[in-house]
């Protein structure tokens, strides 16, 4: 992707007011002529014009995605995918509508969602690293303000697959070569569609990636060479996360034969029910008496850390701000937001005679005119 983003409805040719459908229609366009067996000249920025179409895509065809994004720009969704940036594997969610674009290929693969179908559009050239992973472990972790204003440890417990403590992890003892793959752990596929030749490498299904099958399986793990078990850890939450945000736990997923995958914990921040977040700053409304804002005088104000005395000077107006210094949210790159309280004035509705009179005693010897209409700020 190019260091400076281009703007998402640059990359799809469409109009800021395209409906969901004309979206739609230009992504499928676009990611056939950009397939790379369409490019074979060219293969390496055909693909990455296509993930730059997918991020694309991923945006504008999400209602919630697509309103942050016209408000707020790049930065208003860049929370929305992991660390790094979208990655297509990880973030895209629109796999059903590639399903819909390349439907005759996939189905002569049996490939299901994002990232089996990227292996498939180029060509099989998915990381040899990652092959026979652990598959990684998504767990959603909700929050209080609380605890995001200050960072908290939580103790989290999940299944996971951990490797086989009789046979080691290997799955079995005694071993042959692989008579599907011959020993290589991967087999080819191909096929033809009206979008060319398509070959698929992918892991060998009957020995799971290893080239070689047991004369004996292991009966403990009836030759998965792994088994499911709890596991609990304590996590470390640095101040300043917000909703959508993933912490990665590196090899703490699932076991597999070329390494365990990850745990990704993704962060829900909770409602509060009294203070509303504006990035590192929060904002509380505080109702004060008619005469406290006439005359000024003290008030108590709930904060994130208990409760503080402020004071509200005389003459203050609804509306008004009254702004505690490094009370709001610690940032994730440093830094402390404040607390912003924002004035209510309190008119009673309920009064006593006397209250009454003191008011109409109040109203007769007023000095200053109330000021005439005005046009709203």
């Amino acid at each position: 992707m190019p260091t400076t983003k281009r703007d998402y409805y640059e990359v799809l040719g469409v109009p800021r007011s395209a409906s969901t459908d004309e979206i739609k229609s230009a992504y499928r366009r676009l990611a056939k002529e950009y397939h790379p067996d369409r490019n074979p000249d060219n293969r390496a920025e055909a693909e990455e014009k296509f993930k730059e179409l997918s991020e694309a895509y991923e945006v504008l065809a999400d209602a919630e995605k697509r309103k942050l994004y016209d408000a707020y720009g790049h930065g208003g969704v860049s929370q929305k995918f992991g660390p790094g940036g979208f990655d297509f594997r990880r973030d895209f969610t629109h796999a059903d509508d590639l399903n819909d674009i390349f439907g005759d290929v996939l189905r002569g693969f049996g490939v299901g969602g994002a990232g089996g179908l990227i292996d498939l559009l180029f060509g099989g050239q998915a990381s040899p690293g990652r092959r026979g992973h652990g598959a990684d472990i998504h767990i959603r972790l909700r929050l209080s303000l609380e605890e995001i204003a200050r960072g908290v440890i939580k103790e989290i417990t999940f299944g996971r697959f951990e490797p086989c403590k009789k046979c080691g992890g290997y799955g079995g003892s005694g071993s042959q070569e692989c008579p599907t793959c011959r020993g290589r752990g991967q087999v080819r596929r191909q096929v033809r569609s009206f979008m060319g030749q398509f070959v698929q490498v992918g892991q060998c299904p009957d020995c799971a990636g290893r080239g070689e099958r047991f004369r004996e399986v292991c009966r403990e793990c009836s030759g998965e060479g792994r088994k499911r078990v709890q596991r609990t850890l304590k996590v470390r939450i640095p101040a300043g996360v917000s909703s959508g945000v993933a912490i990665p736990l590196h090899d703490e997923g699932h076991y597999g034969p070329a390494g365990a995958g990850d745990v990704l914990i993704e962060i829900e921040e909770k409602e509060h029910p009294l203070f509303v977040r504006s990035g590192d700053d929060v904002v509380v409304d505080l109702p004060v008496p008619l005469v406290t804002a006439v005359l000024g005088g003290k008030a108590t104000v709930p904060t994130l850390s208990g409760e503080k005395q402020v004071d509200v000077p005389a003459g203050t107006q609804p509306g008004d701000v009254l702004r505690l210094r490094r009370a709001g949210i610690k940032g994730l790159e440093g830094g402390t937001g404040d607390e912003l309280v924002r004035i209510v004035v309190h008119v009673p509705q309920r009064l006593s005679r006397e209250e009454k009179e003191l008011y109409r005693r109040l109203a007769e010897a007023r000095s200053e005119k109330v000021p005439a209409p005005r046009k709203p700020r």
